[in-house]
């Protein structure tokens, strides 16, 4: 059975990431200390610069899917609020694949702990 997904709200989704990441990596805002503090430095044109929004695109895509089928999920197997099993379920999914995964790296890459707060 594959869940029912608003496919509205995951486009939506995936435009807001887009947008939080550009002004959240923008120089004046954290961009020159995360390259600092990830040891990376501007790329200037070509494949190099637009192969990684391309990619990001494609992975915010794709996870908004996952994360608005998980929801939908929870909702059905819970009941209760909608809001509630989306809050829920993204904090869950948050806290046990995406902020366990950067630690873990962070950690074995010996990158400082400012970069993964």
């Amino acid at each position: 059975m594959v869940p029912d997904v608003n496919l509205w709200a995951v486009l939506l989704a995936t435009l807001s990431t887009l947008v939080v990441g550009s002004v959240w990596y923008t120089p004046k805002v954290f961009g020159n200390r995360w390259m600092k503090l990830a040891n990376v430095t501007p790329v200037e044109t070509g494949v190099r610069a637009w192969l990684p929004i391309v990619v990001a695109v494609v992975l915010s895509f794709l996870l908004a899917w996952v994360l608005a089928g998980s929801i939908a999920i929870a909702w059905h197997f819970y009941g209760g609020g909608y809001l509630w099993s989306a809050i829920v379920t993204g904090v869950t999914l948050w806290a046990g694949f995406t902020a366990g995964r950067i630690i873990v790296h962070d950690v074995f890459e010996g990158r400082p702990s400012n970069l993964t707060v």
